[in-house]
């Protein structure tokens, strides 16, 4: 025994030594301690500091209190302070929460790592964890720290290390303690092993071909009763299948032990311990009904051996709760994932069908959104629940109408669309902005593939565009035009159902002003012959409204486009009223905006010098026909297999107005020496001009005369239209259209349509052509860039042939596919003999 006895500061302190062998050196460091600690100010401590930054009444008060605080423990880094490094590291990470910088305490926290004691170690790998960057030198140095403390006796010290290497791991670090990993997933301790699951995780995050070396020991996670140990275990074996296929094959076998595991949970009485709102471990459910998921994934003999469990979970999980909910919305997916029973997936959808009623907004939400992505799985057991699902348009969450809508579409057949389409019309009238683009262009698709007659399919177009009103997309406008063409038996009824939605207020109504006045255009001799109408139509009566229509100025240019070209149409269709349609040509041959101007200037020209042959030039067109390709468009964007979004911004049809590319500049980009001498220039495109005594057919060619009508020009029919496949390789297929262009002896029209075959979708889509010198190209844009599965996007080639040669065409096509680029190089050399 030593007794000691000293004085500091006037304090006396008297101190007994009973340990032996303890000599006067080590007495005489624990004195200087003990008196630095005395003679050191007491730093503040955390729980001050957080009260007084909360006390600042101003952000500047707040910062200075930091700013102080800062600077006093950066002296205390710089005098080597290691008496209250720990209160000090612990007062930065709060300063670094609050997003004040604090990176200079990096390698105060290294230091405090390498403490012996636990509570400098715990502070030090939280400070690692939230402060650490990926300096090389600092990561070498916590690698070694971490290393040390994987072997550390004392679990809890394990358990930290194996915590931060879990948050922290590179790439690199993964790769030096992977080894050690694996053997703490061995280790007899229950609470180092659930830990080092979970460390095993995020380092095949981070390096994939580690996985290797984990699978002996993981596969005995799952014979452990400890409940932490098996949902890391699970969680751990669900990683590792979702990044290899051999490692997927390889635990198919564990799927009669994951059964079982998930029977006891099921059938076992109330546990405390694991008891969550009356249901045995949620947690640990939840995983293995996803891990089962992936196991029976397009494999027969796992699903088979998973089918009665998931019916047992489906049927005995109480769903009055957000606990069973939850087990019973993951059951659902696995059941529509693997290749289960018939009367199994009829049971998940009526779960679903269960959601719907639910008032919890959220649970309503993923059934909808489930049902979607189901939808073709198993149609007929989703109709059961159609009246529930067209109930949800009327919810006040704008998200639930959205899913609504979609699974509302997807549930249309031929049987049911009368009584769908009464609730899709009640919807579209009281939508929002951004539902009613969508929705109209839908219906209309809708309408068109299971309609019934034409009579019911030209007054659902009508309610659109008046529901819809100025939100309706331009296909609508040109699908409706195009109808009525083609449905002679009905344009008289038609015509007259338009007159008198055209003579209320359509300020709004923009689409439907457009469509009337085509169509009264065309067909004005029914309007006025009509005798089974309630009220005679007079010609006087249509001028009136087309005056006002012109004169609006509510109305867009487009739609005064359109009224003057029906005006000029109704000039060879009256009698008594040319003399006032000529003084309006020549009212608005002045107009302000150049298109109606030179239009109106033209079209006055044809009641002076050209007047006889007026009546044969503004005959009626014939009944617009689609070509092959577009006949198939509705069928394909509309189909049993797929849900789509009918009309994206990726299918939009092309307008003439749009910037011309030439692509012949890219000849060398191409490849081949060949055509590095075959770059061409455009000829500039000519301008017409009302003042000039040209060709009559070049002053009122079809196509110039009706440029305001972009959709329909393109749908003109055509009786030389030839088709060929050019490409059709990786999924991508690629058809050629070809056919003269209107008003040009020597130029070919390429309508092109790139389909994508693949259930991936194709990004970034590119498109490029090179042609001889002998040829000029001009290129239009296309009408996307991401080609979908089982959808396609067009775009439209002009080639002039001055010389009568033979076509060649180079093609260079590049897009990204499941995430890698693909390009490739083509030539076609066998074009019709009329493209020469």
């Amino acid at each position: 025994m030593l007794s000691f006895t000293i004085r500091v500061d006037g304090f006396i302190a008297i101190g007994i030594v009973f340990n032996p062998t303890f000599n006067i050196a080590t007495i005489k460091q624990v004195i200087n301690e003990a008196v630095e600690r005395v003679r050191m100010p007491t730093p503040m401590r955390l729980r001050d500091l957080i009260r007084q930054i909360r006390a600042a009444r101003t952000a500047a008060e707040e910062r200075s209190v930091v700013n102080r605080e800062c600077a006093y423990i950066r002296s205390t880094f710089r005098d080597e302070d290691s008496v209250w490094r720990c209160r000090n590291i612990a007062k930065l990470l709060y300063i670094h929460m609050l997003g004040y910088p604090a990176h200079f305490g990096q390698l105060e926290c290294l230091k405090l790592i390498a403490s012996p004691r636990f509570t400098d170690k715990r502070i030090g790998y939280l400070g690692a964890m939230l402060l650490l960057d990926e300096r090389q030198d600092v990561h070498l140095l916590i690698t070694n720290c971490l290393k040390n403390d994987l072997n550390s006796p004392t679990q809890f010290i394990v358990g930290l290390a194996l915590c931060t290497l879990g948050a922290i791991a590179s790439p690199e670090m993964s790769r030096d303690l992977a080894s050690e990993v694996e053997r703490l997933l061995k280790s007899p301790n229950a609470y180092i092993r659930k830990k080092a699951a979970l460390c095993a995780f995020r380092i095949i995050l981070k390096v994939p071909e580690l996985m290797e070396i984990f699978l002996p020991a993981t596969r005995s996670l799952l014979s452990e009763k400890n409940h932490g140990i098996l949902i890391t275990g699970v969680t751990l074996i669900t990683e590792m299948c979702e990044h290899s296929v051999d490692t997927l094959q390889h635990f198919r076998r564990i799927v009669p032990n994951l059964v079982r595991i998930l029977k006891n949970l099921i059938l076992a009485g109330y546990s405390p311990e694991h008891d969550v709102c009356g249901v045995s471990d949620p947690f640990l459910q939840v995983k293995i009904l996803k891990l089962l998921r992936i196991l029976g994934k397009n494999d027969t003999d796992a699903s088979d051996a998973m089918n009665d469990i998931l019916a047992q979970v489906a049927t005995n999980t109480e769903s009055n709760k957000n606990v069973g909910y939850t087990i019973l919305y993951e059951t659902v997916l696995s059941i529509m994932d693997i290749k289960s029973e018939s009367g199994l997936r009829v049971l998940a959808v009526n779960i679903l069908g269960r959601f719907l009623l639910n008032n919890d907004k959220n649970i309503r939400y993923v059934a909808l959104n489930t049902l979607l992505k189901t939808v073709h799985i198993d149609t007929t057991a989703v109709q059961r629940h159609r009246s529930t699902i067209l109930d949800c348009l009327e919810d006040m969450d704008v998200s639930i109408r959205k899913r609504a809508l979609e699974l509302s579409f997807a549930l249309i057949n031929s049987h049911n669309i009368r009584n769908v389409m009464i609730k899709l019309l009640k919807f579209l009238e009281k939508a929002d902005p951004e539902f009613k683009a969508s929705c109209s262009s839908n219906i209309v698709l809708a309408a068109e593939k299971f309609a019934q007659n034409v009579k019911w399919h030209l007054d659902m177009l009508l309610k659109v565009l008046i529901a819809a009103g100025n939100y309706v997309r331009d296909d609508v406008v040109s699908s409706t035009i195009q109808l009525i063409s083609e449905s002679v038996t009905e344009q008289s009824y038609i015509v007259y159902e338009l007159w008198n939605a055209l003579q209320k207020d359509t300020a709004d109504r923009q689409p439907l002003t457009q469509v009337a006045t085509w169509v009264i255009g065309e067909f004005g001799d029914h309007l006025l012959s009509n005798t089974e109408t309630p009220l005679r139509v007079m010609e006087e009566d249509i001028l009136e409204v087309y005056q006002k229509l012109l004169w609006s100025p509510q109305n867009t240019i487009v739609t005064k486009q359109y009224t003057i070209n029906s005006l000029m149409k109704l000039s060879s269709r009256f009698t008594s009223r040319i003399n006032n349609i000529r003084e309006i040509m020549q009212i608005f041959a002045s107009h302000i905006h150049m298109e109606i101007q030179q239009r109106s200037s033209e079209y006055s020209q044809l009641f002076l010098k050209y007047d006889n042959l007026r009546p044969s030039l503004l005959e009626r067109m014939p009944p617009l026909e689609l070509t092959h390709n577009q006949q198939n468009r509705v069928s394909e964007i509309i189909n049993g297999e797929q849900t789509p979004s009918p009309l994206s911004g990726d299918e939009l049809p092309i307008s003439e107005t749009e910037n011309i590319q030439d692509s012949n500049a890219l000849l060398v980009l191409l490849g081949g020496d060949n055509y590095e001498q075959d770059i061409v220039t455009i000829a500039p495109k000519q301008t017409q001009s009302a003042s000039t005594n040209q060709d009559l057919l070049d002053l009122l060619d079809l196509y110039y005369m009706f440029a305001g009508f972009p959709d329909l020009v393109n749908n003109i029919s055509n009786n030389h239209i030839s088709e060929m496949i050019a490409y059709d390789k990786n999924g991508l297929k690629i058809i050629f259209s070809l056919k003269p262009f209107p008003g040009a002896p020597n130029t070919t029209s390429i309508n092109i349509e790139a389909k994508n075959n693949t259930h991936l979708p194709m990004s970034e889509f590119l498109f490029q052509v090179a042609v001889p010198k002998t040829f000029q190209l001009i290129m239009l844009p296309p009408s996307g860039t991401v080609i979908t599965p089982s959808s396609f996007i067009m775009q439209e080639l002009r080639v002039t042939n001055s010389a009568k040669s033979a076509l060649r065409m180079r093609i260079r096509l590049s897009y990204n596919h499941g995430g890698l680029p693909v390009q490739d190089l083509t030539e076609i050399n066998d074009f019709p003999s009329d493209c020469t």
